[in-house]
């Protein structure tokens, strides 16, 4: 109590407001991508907490920031989540509803889509933070050809190879979890993460101890465990 928490710095989110400057130091706009994810995947939901951040720092320096939406329900999540963080920051004025739209649910579809827009507007900085299929490399090397600095994160194991190959920092796996409370700095939400670390700290102790123990033969912990 009345400590902060250390959580170990995590390259991909200190580099946000880095990116999100030089964003700005060249007029261009941002992207932000959650992927091909439904409201109901836990990097989707993840992926708005970072959103909101994001959205915060682009209303304080006046930057272009463009939400292409996959999925419909998700479109006027993301809308409120971006007018909540213009109005946050005092600048109702330059928000601008139309920068977060809805695109399509059909994956390469939106691959081409996503593409195109990168491409117009010559984008600055992308963020690629969901969940995310085959496309993940379509759009990021379309990305990398335009010269943007990207950052992505996944808890798609498939796709992870694919963004750190093709991104300049990466989020991976439980990362992305995590940035919400990393970035918010919510006692609460590090208070649980913390919990999680330290649960899983605890359970790898006792398969390690179990695994020594069992090598020797010392099989009386077994009793403690119920029979089937």
């Amino acid at each position: 109590r009345g400590r902060d928490l250390y959580i170990r710095p995590i390259a991909g989110l200190q580099e946000i407001d880095n990116a999100i400057g030089r964003a700005t130091e060249m007029g261009r706009p941002m992207l932000y991508c959650m992927g091909n994810g439904s409201i109901s995947d836990v990097a989707t939901i993840a992926s708005m907490g970072i959103l909101g951040l994001v959205a915060r720092r682009a209303a304080e320096y006046d930057t272009k920031l463009i939400v292409p939406c996959y999925d419909y329900i998700i479109m006027p999540i993301a809308q409120e989540i971006v007018r909540e963080a213009h109005y946050a920051v005092g600048r109702p004025d330059t928000y601008d509803r139309n920068n977060v739209f809805y695109l399509t649910n059909v994956q390469f579809a939106y691959v081409a889509g996503v593409n195109g827009i990168m491409i117009r507007e010559r984008m600055a900085t992308n963020f690629f933070l969901g969940y995310f299929a085959a496309e993940a490399l379509l759009m990021t090397e379309t990305g990398n050809t335009v010269g943007a600095v990207q950052i992505a994160g996944t808890d798609a194991v498939t796709q992870i190879p694919f963004f750190i190959t093709t991104c300049d920092y990466t989020l991976i796996g439980e990362e992305l979890y995590a940035a919400s409370a990393y970035l918010n700095r919510e006692p609460m939400l590090l208070g649980t993460l913390k919990a999680q670390d330290y649960f899983k700290f605890f359970i790898l102790s006792i398969v390690i101890v179990g695994a020594i123990l069992s090598s020797f033969e010392i099989t009386g912990l077994t009793t403690l465990l119920p029979e089937k």
